[in-house]
């Protein structure tokens, strides 16, 4: 009998509980990976507004998330304390800060921090400078490259629609890449978004001035100066050099119209006998050296050889670098080189090493390289021409005013009344052109609302509002006056001549160049011939 009761046990109960005690455990464990992993097909999401593709972390926020990047962790904090606790319900604008959030160089996360800084300190700035409508601020990820662009300007489409979001302007735009220059196209023909190109200098990302058709980009606005305003304001500044004594370097890697904008500027008529020819190469990307350093020192043997003692450089600051050194390493019998570079290379120093100084002087005491590029701004840049203006009756307010900006902005940050926002830098001027860019759109909103008071103003009056911005209207920015012209373009804003020192190790202003070759017009007002 207890052998017939044990084969019923095994035999039915013992194999049923262990099924019910199986089942209910895949049951459980089913459950806990519904909840901790996305539904099969959904993205992974990051934080309120971001979602998860191909890897990274793609959207728009403003509630605090730094979408992984530490550096601008705290920045990110600040901004949504602003947006909660200043802005919260009362009448406001939205503007967007897009830029490729989540960089893998220890050098780009840095340059970022200054970017985000520069948007944050310019709304903090404006929402207690001006009255209605506040300014609240997010961050859109379009993903590396701007690759995912498309995402994002799906969310802020659906923003600039919504009546609590109440999106006006799109600001950022940091690289001249084609996957930027479809976002810029997309947001002004087909949704009509104000934009304003805060860093971006290739020439393709601008409206033609004086143009009879339709334009590009209606509605964009950019206040730094084009690759090719910045090469006039360098020879306006070095004064006309000689074919012969200039070479020009230029990466043809597709795709990057930076580049191939800036080697259009720099390949401009100059006296004198023919140079020698043009030294491309191709890198595989914007900030991957691969095999340029073979080619480089190719190059570099070249160059020696030849006639020239300026080289334009064409090409990212990665690159620029390696160059640089390469030249360096090459024995010049004695020869001395100045590159001269875009204002891509503002950031040059921050991918500098620590016995890279000492390459570039040859070993020696004084350098036999030096870098020049054209910095959309400096911090010391209106102290030292006040100080060359001599006494008060000769000083200008195109340089008087900035200084004023850039002091107010300094004294912020020096306070700290803007709360912990990590270090903050300015000598490679993407805190003041952010800062800059935003307190530009500021203004511009602040305008259109005066015609329409007590509702927030739709996206064309924002966007006629560029053209309002000169004379009376024109913006103190810390870079330089802002005055734009018809086509959305800033006028003779002038561009600090910036070197790479490898004596003092450090960036060091040199002087301002000035497109036109002469300051601005007294009051900032635009003439007809732009």
């Amino acid at each position: 009998m207890r052998q017939f009761g044990n084969w019923l046990y095994n035999t039915f109960l013992a194999n049923w509980t262990r099924r019910i005690l199986t089942l209910a455990g895949v049951a459980a464990a089913a459950a806990l990976l519904y909840w901790l992993l996305p539904p099969i097909g959904e993205p992974e999401n990051c934080a309120k507004g971001v979602e998860r593709h191909g890897g990274e972390c793609i959207g728009v926020n403003g509630t605090g998330y730094a979408f992984g990047t530490p550096e601008i962790d705290a920045v990110a904090r600040a901004i949504a304390k602003e947006n909660e606790e200043f802005v919260g319900d009362k009448p406001h604008v939205t503007v967007a800060l897009m830029l490729p959030l989540q960089p893998d160089l220890a050098a780009e996360r840095v340059q970022l921090r200054s970017e985000v800084q520069g948007a944050y300190l310019a709304q903090y700035r404006a929402n207690r400078d001006e009255t209605t409508p506040l300014l609240r601020l997010v961050l859109a990820n379009p993903g590396d490259g701007y690759a995912q662009q498309e995402r994002v300007v799906d969310q802020l489409a659906a923003m600039a629609a919504d009546k609590r979001d109440n999106l006006r302007a799109v600001t950022g735009f940091n690289l001249s890449l084609e996957a930027t220059k479809k976002a810029i196209a997309r947001l002004t023909n087909e949704l009509h978004i104000p934009v304003l190109a805060a860093r971006v200098s290739a020439d393709e990302l601008a409206n033609p001035e004086n143009s009879t058709g339709k334009d590009p980009y209606p509605g964009l606005a950019r206040i730094i100066p084009t690759n090719r305003q910045q090469a006039d304001a360098l020879a306006s500044f070095h004064g006309r050099l000689k074919d012969e004594e200039t070479v020009l370097v230029r990466d043809k890697r597709p795709h990057d119209i930076y580049n191939d904008s800036l080697a259009a500027a720099f390949s401009r008529d100059e006296d004198g006998p023919p140079g020698p020819k043009e030294q491309p190469f191709e890198s595989p990307s914007i900030t991957d050296p691969g095999d340029t350093g073979n080619d480089f020192t190719l190059i570099a043997q070249n160059i020696c050889q030849s006639t020239a003692k300026y080289v334009y450089f064409a090409g990212r600051p990665v690159h620029l670098r390696l160059f640089a050194l390469k030249l360096a390493d090459v024995q010049c019998e004695g020869k001395k080189y100045t590159i001269v570079s875009g204002s891509g290379a503002a950031t040059l120093n921050r991918y500098m090493k620590d016995d890279d100084w000492d390459r570039l002087r040859g070993g020696g005491k004084e350098p036999v390289i030096k870098v020049q590029y054209a910095a959309p701004g400096h911090p010391d840049a209106w102290d030292r021409e006040l100080r060359k203006q001599g006494g008060a009756k000769e000083r200008k307010a195109h340089l008087t005013e900035p200084r004023a900006e850039l002091e107010a902005l300094r004294a912020l940050v020096r306070r700290g009344r803007a709360g912990d926002i990590g270090e903050v830098r300015l000598e490679d001027s993407r805190t003041m052109l952010v800062h800059d860019g935003v307190r530009t759109i500021a203004k511009a909103v602040v305008l259109a609302n005066a015609q329409t008071e007590g509702t927030v103003s739709p996206l064309k009056r924002v966007a006629d509002m560029w053209q309002r911005l000169e004379a009376v209207n024109r913006v103190p920015g810390t870079s330089g006056w802002i005055c734009l012209t018809n086509a959305g373009n800033a006028y003779n804003k002038p561009v600090a001549v910036v070197e790479l020192n490898p004596r003092t190790e450090r960036l060091e202003f040199v002087g301002i160049g000035w497109p036109k070759g002469k300051p601005q017009p007294e009051g900032c007002r635009v003439p007809s011939e732009t």
